[in-house]
């Protein structure tokens, strides 16, 4: 073990970080003001007491495969941020609602042990085969797809594979769910896509409640504002000149006058919600005051009139007379906003539009969801016909579209890349299922592959990988019922490339997050492709060394960018990546994977070699650079090409990398923004360097023309970038420390241990100097 897997390891196993999560619990559970969250918070403590206990009794094992004593690899760990095991099984705990009644129902004891025997009996067998063809369950985690499997063995003839399986599970039938919930509708299999079901976006907008601010403000408006009117026009009798007070009023004034103050009264009584009325400040309340006093017959001081002079010059001002076409105009428009109903009220109405749905999956269509209120619905709830249905309830709704990625991504349902890989496994597991060929078997794997990618990554030392779909040995059991044939490679395929292509054209300047490439890296293996898709690796964890496939990365971006503009202006040379052994023995290290590659990525950070985030991160993002970080794999080894085309994707990283500079503008804690934007810079690098000779010169001068276009700070931040990437282009070079022209152009690199260049703030010439 190195210096970087000691320091790794000791970060890991100490107690701090689990005790910091448990502190911060209690704090939230102690004090947070709404009682969901304290419960939740309650539940975390809960879970990272299990984690400090564990470790402390040597019963967790924190960075392994196994973390669990007593519980083997393919048992689903329950997963704490940061990776960490609780030592709890997803399977596992107190019996679920749909267990207690299954036992009632067969008149079996209330136990795992008990419903996981009937499972085997003649009826048990039964229903799950009965399930089994209905499509009417659902697999919240992977192990509840183990009896359904021993059911279809059965059923299919392979005794030996269902006793075979039982063997493994035996062991754990006292504690782990085997069987899945059942259900009224058939599991999707359809290669659609949808954010959140039906039955997500209804509890989503069903527990709206009537908004205090909101009924304050229409209270304002239909009660308040009108009775404010009354009270200037009143006051306004007796201006003349100008000067309130000018002209005496009668007696017919003073009596009106306290007919207004009682139902001033009246009003304050019936109407609690707004109390802008009350402070004295208001023009409302001075208006109020004064007309007490005078009422009263008691005379008002200088002040008094010179507050009630100001509200009423105020009021005219800003509104116009009382009548007029400028206060008639206004007082119609806060009425229209006042006639809106309450955003809980059309919540209601679209809650039970979607409770007419099929709850468990999405919806292949919203826009009934959404329409105004009907002639219909009016005679039901009240609402005003035609009254639209307010953004606030749209996005939820329009999150349980099932439509193809593609159309999700255009009609913005995912933002980003981190929502479609969320996503993905709807697609690849309707597609990875194609290999088998019995219908039923087909449904529950695709069932159970969207439940094991649910499953959260665990903590792991020593380039431990996490446990991988086919190591489950309810899928083993069922491997050799795999057909092979050109018709599932090819499916495979074709979803690999639509996939890597809606990435790119959705979002061009984001790295593609580990979970996508999880899938990716599924639908390469079930097309027979070898594809080395490289993930993020975290710099408070990195160990100093990388797999083999960071270098096999490597060498196909050098087949596809040797020579290129992206290879000059990161400074590689790919014959030297070539050239390395997939091996290398050295004295240190005996033989490492890729070794002399971690080594190169070191040399290229130029930092020192030690235990620091930052450090970490300027080595990583060499290997980043050194790869392309899969942009190169997927267009050189998969035929990934955008319709837009290279130079379009190049212009939006652009654009998306102005955007992130302008957050570093007095922004105390820049170096994400910082970082982010790097990354985009590489990602436009990457794509100038497919594109045409003139395509690229159009580019690069149309880049610079929108820079000068930008907010001063963010051009004045740029301008060292945009400078470095004209120089490369025009066939310069930077110097070692990667600048040139005495410092005004310069590599556009992420991370740094000495001071990023770009956090300075920058002097922005005005255009008078």
């Amino acid at each position: 073990m190195n210096d970087h897997d000691e320091q790794s390891e000791a970060v890991l196993r100490h107690p701090g970080y689990a005790a910091g999560q448990l502190a911060r619990a209690f704090t939230t559970a102690v004090t947070h003001e709404d009682a969901d969250t304290r419960r939740r918070a309650e539940d975390r403590i809960s879970r990272w007491s299990c984690v400090l206990d564990g470790m402390a009794d040597g019963t967790l094992t924190i960075g392994s495969r196994t973390p669990a004593a007593g519980l083997p690899a393919w048992v689903t760990p329950e997963v704490v941020r940061g990776g960490f095991a609780t030592g709890t099984a997803s399977a596992g705990g107190p019996l679920r609602p749909y267990e207690v009644e299954a036992a009632r129902e067969a008149g079996i004891p209330k136990s795992r042990r008990a419903l996981f025997a009937y499972g085997l009996t003649e009826a048990g067998l039964s229903e799950l085969t009965a399930m089994l063809d209905g499509g009417s369950y659902d697999i919240a985690v992977p192990e509840e797809a183990a009896l359904l499997v021993v059911a279809w063995l059965v059923r299919s003839g392979d005794r030996l594979g269902a006793l075979e399986l039982l063997e493994v599970l035996q062991p754990f039938a006292d504690r782990l769910r085997f069987a899945p919930r059942p259900t009224g509708l058939p599991v999707p299999t359809a290669q659609m896509a949808y954010r959140r079901t039906v039955g997500e976006a209804r509890e989503a907008i069903a527990d709206r409640r009537p908004n205090p601010a909101f009924e304050a403000m229409n209270e304002a408006l239909t009660v308040w504002n009108p009775f404010a009117d009354e009270l200037l026009s009143h006051w306004l009798e007796t201006l003349e000149s100008g000067r309130v007070l000018a002209r005496t009023p009668d007696r017919s004034w003073y009596v009106r006058g306290t007919a207004l103050l009682k139902r001033y009264r009246q009003l304050a009584a019936a109407h609690t919600r707004c109390g802008k009325h009350r402070k004295p400040k208001e023009n409302l309340a001075i208006l109020r005051t004064a007309l007490e006093k005078a009422t009263a017959r008691r005379p008002l001081s200088a002040r008094h009139i010179g507050l009630l002079q100001h509200a009423v010059d105020s009021m005219v001002r800003r509104r116009g007379l009382p009548g007029s076409q400028q206060h008639a105009a206004l007082r119609g428009r806060q009425a229209d906003v006042a006639a809106c109903p309450p955003l809980h009220t059309l919540a209601q109405l679209v809650v039970r539009r979607l409770s007419a749905l099929p709850q468990q999956s999405g919806t292949p269509e919203v826009e009934s969801l959404l329409r105004p209120v009907t002639e219909a619905e009016h005679e039901l709830s009240g609402l005003p016909v035609g009254a639209r249905i307010p953004e606030a309830i749209r996005g939820p709704v329009e999150g349980a579209l099932s439509a193809p990625i593609g159309t999700l991504i255009e009609r913005g349902v995912v933002p980003s890349a981190e929502v479609l890989a969320e996503l993905v496994p709807q697609l690849v597991a309707s597609t990875t299922a194609l290999a088998y060929g019995d219908e039923a078997l087909r449904s529950l794997m695709a069932a159970h592959y969207r439940a094991f990618r649910r499953r959260r990554s665990l903590l792991l030392l020593n380039l431990e990988h996490q446990v991988r779909l086919e190591e489950l040995p309810w899928v083993q059991a069922v491997a050799g019922h795999r057909r092979g044939g050109d018709e599932a490679r090819h499916s495979a395929g074709a979803a690999l490339v639509q996939l890597g292509e809606l990435a790119l054209q959705g979002f061009p300047a984001t790295i593609l997050p580990n979970p996508l490439l999880r899938e990716m890296g599924a639908l390469a293996r079930e097309a027979g492709v070898d594809v080395p898709l490289v993930e993020e690796l975290a710099v408070d964890i990195f160990m100093g060394t990388f797999s083999r496939k960071f270098l096999a990365a490597a060498k196909i971006a050098g087949d596809l960018l040797r020579g290129t503009l992206y290879e000059r202006y990161y400074g590689i040379d790919y014959r030297t990546i070539a050239a390395i052994d997939a091996t290398t023995k050295t004295e240190q290290y005996g033989e490492r994977p890729s070794q002399a590659f971690a080594d190169l990525c070191h040399k290229r950070a130029a930092a020192r070699r030690s235990w620091s985030p930052a450090v970490n991160g300027m080595v990583i993002e060499q290997a980043q650079i050194l790869t392309s970080h899969n942009l190169a794999t997927l267009v050189h080894k998969t035929g990934v090409a955008p319709a837009p085309g290279w130079a379009d994707l190049a212009c939006r990283c652009f654009t998306a990398v102005c955007g992130l500079t302008a957050r570093v503008h007095h922004n105390p804690r820049p170096l994400n923004a910082i970082k982010d934007a790097a990354y985009g810079w590489r990602h436009m690098v990457f794509y100038l360097s497919l594109c045409r000779p003139t395509e690229a010169a159009a580019v690069v001068s149309w880049l610079e023309d929108e820079t000068a276009r930008q907010p001063g700070h963010v051009a004045a931040r740029l301008a060292p970038a945009v400078a470095g990437l004209r120089l490369v282009a025009d066939g310069g070079a930077f110097d070692d420390a990667g600048t040139a022209q005495d410092g005004r152009a310069r590599r556009f690199l992420g991370w740094s241990t000495d001071g990023h260049w770009m956090r300075a703030e920058p002097t922005v010439r005005t255009a008078r100097g």
